[in-house]
């Protein structure tokens, strides 16, 4: 089956944007896994400094009093043990900020501050007994017991801080342990997703190149096809052209030399001859007009740029009017024309189509009526229509279509004159104005034709 190119760059594009948003968030855990491991780690070296701070100088303390007591040296005592209490307040306090989120350091914290309490008890009792020249050695043992606590403690705060800390580095071996085969995997992806669309888009760019030769010569192919057509068009229209001009003079000499026999020996023809004479006269008439009509339908419709203007639609149908004013009194018919628009297009055929149209609303008026003709317009946009309506005979709408049609007939040479070729001219006529025409017919009711055409010839004026 196969996937269009639309797809496939579709569906390369969603894999690619998965990839980015997989590596993207395992970027973001790895990157987060790190900064909390740094942050436990300096949370962990200040903890870890603050309890060595204040363990040193209680160790400093003891170390200062037997340092006194063996060689009675005032140096030893110094700084005093109120400025090392206030040192290690100043540790102790900051080790409650920065361990505020914690409550299991904060409850240690509570039970270091008692032994710190105790231990200074201690020392500052040690000071007053080396100012009176007192040693006693259950105090010193006493001091080497609270001290051990003390640093027990400590060591507990130290266990709980770098047990967090492994755990954060466990977490971080873990992300680091599949981030290589993320990246790694991400980047083939990247890569075959790469390759795949230049494979792809090169495909496309050689068959648009493949369809761009190919349209290139169907277009050169028909350009000559146009030129052989309009060749052959202008080559048929002279055919026709010439055709019925020498056809015209077989016709003018049967007419001529018919009308010669009935003048000089009418009175001699029997009855029988005299009425063949006139039937074909009447046959030579008809081929006569015939010959006329196809000329006319040669020439209807062919338009060129040069002969294009802008026609005052309205101002053109009065003209019509005025051309079949004789007809229309015979008919007493009653013409009712609103508001046209001008359109552009060939004068010349625009007269030649409302007339055939007009002709023929009076050629097929109801002989139990007054003729009324109605004409009027719709415009939407470029487009116009122009109805023109007519309570005549009408005709079988399933015949809308074959009215159009060269030498098509509804009705019989007897009934209605004409060689079917009127309306056939109007199609040719609407055809070369880029319109259509259709008609609307009802039996005993009147018929209806619809002309749509542009109101500008945007073919001729590009």
């Amino acid at each position: 089956m196969h996937i269009p190119v639309q797809k496939k760059i579709r569906l390369g594009f969603f894999v690619a944007f998965t990839v980015i948003i997989v590596a993207s968030i395992c970027s973001f855990l790895v990157t987060k896994t790190l900064l909390d491991n740094a942050r436990w780690m300096n949370h962990t070296i200040e903890i870890s400094k603050s309890l060595e701070v204040i363990t040193k100088q209680l160790k400093d303390a003891e170390s200062s009093l037997r340092g006194y007591r063996l060689t009675r040296d005032s140096t030893f005592l110094r700084p005093d043990m109120r400025e090392r209490s206030i040192k290690i307040e100043e540790e102790y306090m900051l080790l409650r900020r920065i361990t505020a989120d914690n409550r299991q350091q904060q409850l240690h914290l509570d039970t270091l501050k008692k032994l710190l309490g105790k231990k200074y008890q201690q020392l500052m009792a040690g000071e007053t007994q080396l100012s009176t020249h007192q040693s006693d050695t259950a105090s010193v043992r006493e001091a080497e017991k609270w001290m051990d606590k003390i640093d027990n403690k400590v060591q507990d705060m130290l266990r709980i801080e770098n047990a967090k800390l492994h755990q954060k580095s466990r977490l971080q071996d873990f992300f680091s342990a599949i981030w290589i085969p993320v990246i790694f995997i991400s980047s083939l992806m990247a890569i075959l997703i790469g390759i795949y669309s230049y494979v792809t888009l090169t495909r496309e760019f050689r068959l648009q190149l493949h369809i761009e030769s190919r349209l290139k010569s169907y277009q050169h192919d028909l350009q000559q096809n146009i030129k052989l057509l309009n060749k052959s068009n202008e080559e048929l229209e002279q055919f026709a052209y010439v055709a019925s001009h020498d056809l015209q003079e077989p016709l003018r000499k049967i007419s001529t030399f018919s009308d010669r026999l009935q003048t000089k020996y009418g009175e001699q023809l029997p009855p029988e001859a005299s009425d063949l004479i006139m039937r074909m006269v009447g046959a030579v008439g008809r081929m006569r007009v015939l010959i006329n009509d196809l000329l006319l339908f040669s020439r209807a419709g062919r338009i060129t740029p040069e002969n294009i203007v802008k026609v005052d639609m309205k101002d053109m149908v009065q003209e019509v009017i005025g051309d079949l004013e004789v007809s229309l009194q015979e008919k007493k018919a009653v013409v009712n024309i609103s508001a046209l628009p001008a359109i552009e297009g060939n004068l010349t055929s625009f007269h030649q189509l409302f007339q055939n149209i007009i002709a023929n609303a009076i050629k097929f008026a109801h002989p139990d009526r007054q003729l009324v003709i109605n004409i009027r317009s719709e415009q939407e946009s470029n487009q116009c229509r122009i109805y023109i309506e007519d309570n005549g005979i009408g005709f079988d709408p399933a015949y809308a279509e074959r009215i159009f049609l060269l030498f098509q007939r509804l009705h019989g040479m007897s009934e209605y004159s004409g060689t079917g070729i009127g309306l056939a001219i109007c199609k040719k006529i609407v055809d070369s104005h880029h319109g259509h025409i259709t008609a609307l017919g009802s039996p005993g009711k009147g018929a209806t034709f619809i002309i749509a055409l542009p109101l500008t010839q945007t073919l001729y004026n590009e």
